[in-house]
């Protein structure tokens, strides 16, 4: 059974109530979790808040830095550990769990080195002033985790948190915080304070609820959908507390006739069938110039044939989806495309010896789907490639932007003109050109515009996000 993990110390919850950990490549419950409720989160809360005021807010920089790099290390020695409790919890296959962990490090290592360059500015002014700004930590930060990719939104969100100078209370899925809450343990066996990271698991509506409406929580991140990030921003409010949100995306790849097809190909079946299409930045929209659609549609429809499902532990190129109800949502969506007609170009094979109780959905890619379509509109979150064609540029840039969302597009083009202006364009916080997501990007701001939220995470530009500025104008004459 596992247990929050409070102030370095495994602790039971208040309600002593918990939940079922499924795994999903056959369904079946293999340990527990702590089913926390508000008294958790206050507890968690208070621990953070004393080691703010007692330790974390006196070390420097530099000693910050030193921690955290620590951290990235053990993870590191541990990525094999951490690689197969995501395969598990998650169903992610083997190579995708360990470059999770990887990334993990990463992300520690990308902080750690930042810590002590967050600067403040001196400002010219008038005669007689010298007006300085400060970067200050919020204080206590609140930090709600998705299923989909635990461990690298935790090394994003706290790592970030952490090296600007806030101590972190995270509330990670209830359908995946295993790895989560041994990074925990880890953080603590190489000396990070007790009370720095806290870990309260259970249900979003009770523990994610509890967090945002939490009077010492100073300020929030979450990575979610649009609907959920509502509901944050609206508690949130009622005490003024700031708030960073990626809700997700619909995300367009747009192929011109010019692009290098043996080099997007690839990129384009990875970019919709990495982790089952669950992903925020899924490039779940292909957009193709009209004179190569049918060309390109072939050559796509061959590869997705040959893509095959299953198990995590079997390391195909998908995993199961992570729950019932989100294979059920997949269906659904797949049921609207057939009588709406939409034609079906292929799909892969989920494999014979795949347990009938697992939550597997075979990657399907659909032709001619008409914009105002939900499979057009809608995030899907399984691996399912809604395709279409466009006449020229300025329809390209049409249904680029013709959803609520923007978070990333990829462009694929060798005219150096038109990549910058498609570039300026489209509507997206993230813009890839002949390439998609640039190898996860640790170093680069992620975040959304329109219907996929606000703030930036990852980077040094996260940095900004977690501290508040402060000017100090000082009269000396």
């Amino acid at each position: 059974m596992q247990l929050h993990y409070i102030a370095n110390a495994s602790v039971p919850s208040v309600s002593d109530k918990t939940l079922p950990v499924i795994d999903p490549s056959d369904g079946k419950a293999y340990d527990e979790i702590q089913r926390g409720n508000a008294e958790d989160v206050d507890k968690a809360v208070r621990a953070a808040r004393r080691c703010l005021d007692s330790v974390w807010s006196k070390l420097s920089g530099a000693e910050r830095g030193r921690l955290l790099m620590r951290l990235s290390q053990k993870i590191g020695e541990h990525a094999d550990e951490l690689a197969a409790i995501e395969q598990r919890d998650c169903g992610k296959p083997t190579k995708q769990a360990k470059a999770d962990a990887l990334a993990l490090a990463r992300y520690f290592e990308f902080y750690a080195g930042a810590c002590d360059k967050l600067h403040g500015e001196t400002l010219p002014y008038q005669e007689g002033y010298t007006v300085l700004t400060w970067r200050e930590p919020h204080g206590v930060t609140g930090h709600v985790i998705p299923w989909n990719y635990p461990m690298q939104i935790f090394g994003r969100s706290v790592g970030g948190a952490l090296a600007a100078g806030n101590v972190c209370v995270v509330k990670p899925s209830e359908d995946a915080c295993l790895s989560v809450l041994r990074v925990a343990q880890l953080a603590a066996e190489v000396g990070m304070p007790a009370g720095a990271i806290n870990i309260v698991t259970g249900y979003g509506h009770e523990v994610g609820d509890a967090l945002a409406r939490h009077p010492g929580i100073d300020h929030i991140s979450f990575t979610g959908s649009p609907t959920v990030g509502t509901l944050i921003q609206q508690a949130a409010a009622i005490r003024h507390c700031p708030v960073t949100l990626e809700l997700g995306g619909k995300s367009p790849q747009i192929v011109f006739a010019d692009a290098d097809l043996d080099a997007a190909l690839p990129v384009i079946i990875n970019a919709i069938v990495q982790n089952a299409g669950q992903t925020c930045s899924a490039g779940s929209r292909l957009l193709v110039e009209e004179s190569i659609y049918e060309k390109l549609l072939d050559r796509l429809g061959g590869a997705f044939e040959n893509l095959r499902v299953g198990p995590a532990a079997m390391d195909l190129d998908v995993g199961p989806l992570i729950r019932q109800s989100q294979q059920q949502r997949v269906w659904d969506f797949l049921s609207d495309a057939q009588h709406a007609n939409i034609p079906m170009v292929a799909q892969g094979q989920v494999v014979d010896d795949a347990p009938q109780t697992g939550f597997y959905q075979a990657p399907t890619l659909l032709r001619d789907v008409p914009v105002t379509h939900r499979l057009a509109q809608e995030e899907v979150f399984g691996p399912v490639l809604a395709s279409m064609s466009f006449r020229d540029e300025n329809h390209a840039v049409e249904l680029a932007n013709a959803t609520h969302f923007g978070l990333v597009a990829g462009i694929w083009t060798q005219d150096g003109g038109r990549q910058l202006r498609m570039a300026r364009r489209v509507k997206s916080g993230q813009v890839f050109v002949n390439n998609y997501g640039a190898g996860g990007g640790v170093e680069l701001p992620f975040g959304g515009v329109k219907s996929s939220g606000y703030g930036r995470e990852k980077g040094f530009e996260a940095l900004y996000g977690f501290t508040t500025l402060k000017t100090v104008a000082i009269k000396h004459g």
